[in-house]
């Protein structure tokens, strides 16, 4: 996973395992809970669960299917996790949930909602993490890249937990879409699929983020000469040998760099929209106040492209032959309620923060540290 960093700090020493004791999650839901309807929501802390094993764990002591019951979102087993299930009412007695008892589940809470409780369905997740063997010098070269991601924000890379033990499981998804390998189990066929989707758009977004740095570190007079030794069997658009444009890219503030024709969409959530080369400027304005973020592709059908200059560099990531259904990810967010703490006596740190959906918190700790976070599973 050698992916571009945002920051260029250099390398911050810590130690991080994930456990229940030193990594802990709770999901925001979407909306509140109607307190009355079809279904009990129940409010689960688990830990040596995956989600998946925790629905299975319920359907066979409660006497339910599977397909009954209802999660926002994935949680991981090294963890200790937060999360809301659904349940059909007429098909679980309230006392049964009311006398629940496991060693390593606990029920919460139990309330009642209209609907079943489907996939997106949660505003994002409230994070603690400890971090371990971090020296009083790393802490305080980690507080000031603390402070310029809380103004920055960082990029929305898909996590190692994507790809599989081996990190390589989008090489069986690009399999599958080239024809050369079936798999009977469609969910799983799906899975893989997603997975390469996930790489792709991860590629794209480390060599955004590498371009960004070189529109940084060189005059805008040498852009189009630096790209053009980037990209030797590539016709570079033209655009780049216009001073004024490569003048808006050197303005920008923020230093991922907008490009014409780009889609950005509202930030935490919204409409996309492209960007014009007249509005870069202004758009930029708005992505360093978090009012809007640049997106990134997942390739599929009937999904928005990028144009222009953006479409160019966008182009090498796309891959038409997938045809599931693809979509637009936020390529950028911004953690909230970032804070780091830190216990000088036990040598350890301590972050909280909130991130949106469909974000991992091990971005931000490989991020900070400068090299790669794996977890076990």
């Amino acid at each position: 996973m050698d992916y571009s960093y945002a920051y260029t700090h250099s390398k911050i020493d810590f130690y991080f395992k994930q456990s229940s004791r030193d990594f802990v999650v709770e999901e925001i839901p979407l909306y509140p809970f109607d307190g009355e309807g079809a279904h009990w929501v129940v409010k689960i802390r688990k830990k040596n669960f995956t989600t998946f094993e925790l629905i299975k764990f319920f359907s066979s002591y409660f006497g339910i299917k599977s397909s009954e019951i209802g999660y926002a979102g994935l949680k991981d087993k090294n963890a200790l996790t937060i999360q809301y299930l659904s349940l059909p009412k007429h098909l679980l007695n309230q006392k049964l949930l009311e006398n629940f008892n496991h060693t390593e589940i606990k029920i919460l809470d139990i309330t009642k909602h209209c609907n079943k409780i489907k996939i997106g369905h949660l505003k994002g997740n409230k994070f603690f993490i400890r971090l371990k063997k971090l020296d009083k010098l790393n802490y305080q070269k980690m507080q000031q890249v603390v402070d310029k991601i809380k103004k920055f924000g960082i990029p929305n890379y898909f996590s190692y937990q994507r790809f599989g033990k081996t990190l390589d499981n989008y090489l069986l998804g690009q399999e599958i879409v080239n024809g050369k390998r079936k798999i009977r189990d469609k969910k799983m066929q799906n899975f893989f699929i997603s997975a390469y989707q996930s790489h792709l758009f991860n590629e794209w977004l480390s060599l955004r983020i590498k371009l960004s740095h070189l529109i940084e570190k060189i005059d805008s007079k040498e852009i189009y000469k630096a790209l053009s030794l980037q990209f030797e069997n590539e016709a570079i658009p033209q655009v780049f040998l216009d001073k004024e444009y490569c003048k808006t890219l050197k303005q920008q503030e923020h230093f991922f760099k907008l490009f014409n024709g780009d889609y950005l969409c509202h930030y935490p959530f919204g409409k996309n929209f492209l960007t014009q080369e007249e509005t870069i400027i202004k758009d930029s304005q708005r992505f360093i106040e978090k009012d809007i973020v640049p997106t990134g592709l997942l390739s599929g059908s009937k999904v928005q492209i990028s144009e222009k200059e953006a479409g160019f560099f966008e182009n090498l990531f796309v891959d038409n032959k997938i045809k599931s259904v693809g979509q637009r990810r936020y390529a950028w967010i911004f953690p909230e309620n970032l804070t780091l703490s830190y216990k000088e006596e036990e040598a350890q740190g301590e972050l909280e923060f909130f991130l949106p959906k469909g974000a991992y918190a091990t971005n931000l700790l490989r991020e900070l540290a400068h090299s790669e976070i794996i977890g076990e599973e």
